[in-house]
């Protein structure tokens, strides 16, 4: 067994993949620990990519595009592990850094934590936020934030600024709702007993704030590690057409996001509230 399965998921973006995946094994050079890289690819077009992956480098074809919580697990179910990593193509880790050996020596001293989202940063070094709450009233207008209607209306603003948590120092580690699925690093006995992403419910989308909010409710924490930094582009393509009407007709992702919305709330309905990231 692995001590780590860092699983990266493709869609059409071949050089993304290829520049994430060596940022990782540069990062675990003389690493102590017994690293698995996994890319699972849901591209219909491989693109050679395959071919192009350096030696060791576990590859998963998926036989199309299968969703992101099917394709990531995947990639998880093909090598067993004490964690699993679910890491987004569009990340860097940055040089010298040791973040994989930190991640896993975090988790090996705080064995009560269930999961743990590291600090990211945009690729010019300024935040970005990537950790949560569970508000109801800020999860419903999230769809509005998508389309970036935050940026036109200061009652959408505020709460989206409650549900991205900036009102809290981001210098600091803590527990949170839920983190990013960008970078997300869950414990292997959370798995046995949550379970792994939702990939019967969510194509694309709020699959992160699910797993997250099971593992709150089997009393697994998820904490934010501010001192662990990876740099993240975070192309948000379900925010590319501007107007909530033209971007339900014209962009696809949009309507994915919608819908995964839309489910949640289903989900969750009449059970909604905060765990640990109230203040």
């Amino acid at each position: 067994m692995k001590d780590i399965n860092i699983v990266f998921l493709n869609y059409l973006m071949k050089d993304d993949i290829l520049r994430a995946v060596d940022s990782v094994l540069a990062d675990i050079k003389d690493c102590p620990y017994d690293v698995q890289i996994t890319v699972a690819d849901n591209s219909e077009n491989k693109d050679g990519i395959k071919e192009a992956l350096p030696s060791g480098v576990k590859y998963i074809d998926c036989g199309g595009n299968i969703g992101f919580g099917k394709g990531n697990n995947k990639g998880f179910k093909a090598t067993e592990a004490r964690y699993y990593f679910a890491l987004n193509r569009d990340t860097i880790i940055p040089e010298n850094s040791k973040t994989i050996e930190r991640l896993i020596k975090y988790m090996d001293d705080h064995r009560k934590i269930g999961c743990i989202g590291p600090k990211l940063l945009n690729m010019d070094g300024t935040l970005q936020y990537s950790c949560y709450r569970f508000d109801l009233p800020s999860i419903l207008i999230k769809p509005l934030k998508h389309i970036n209607f935050d940026r036109k209306y200061k009652w959408i603003k505020r709460h989206a600024d409650k549900l991205e948590m900036k009102d809290f120092d981001h210098n600091e580690t803590r527990p949170v709702d839920w983190v990013l699925g960008a970078a997300m690093i869950v414990r292997k006995e959370v798995v046995e007993e949550v379970g792994w992403f939702d990939e019967e419910r969510y194509f694309m989308y709020l699959e992160d704030c699910d797993w997250c909010r099971r593992m709150w409710e089997a009393g697994w924490p998820v904490y934010y590690v501010h001192d662990i930094i990876i740099r993240h582009v975070h192309a948000r393509e379900s925010a590319k057409v501007p107007g909530l009407f033209k971007a339900l007709f014209k962009n696809r992702l949009a309507r994915i996001h919608a819908k995964s919305w839309w489910q949640f709330l289903w989900k969750w309905q009449g059970n909604h509230k905060y765990y640990r990231a109230r203040k």
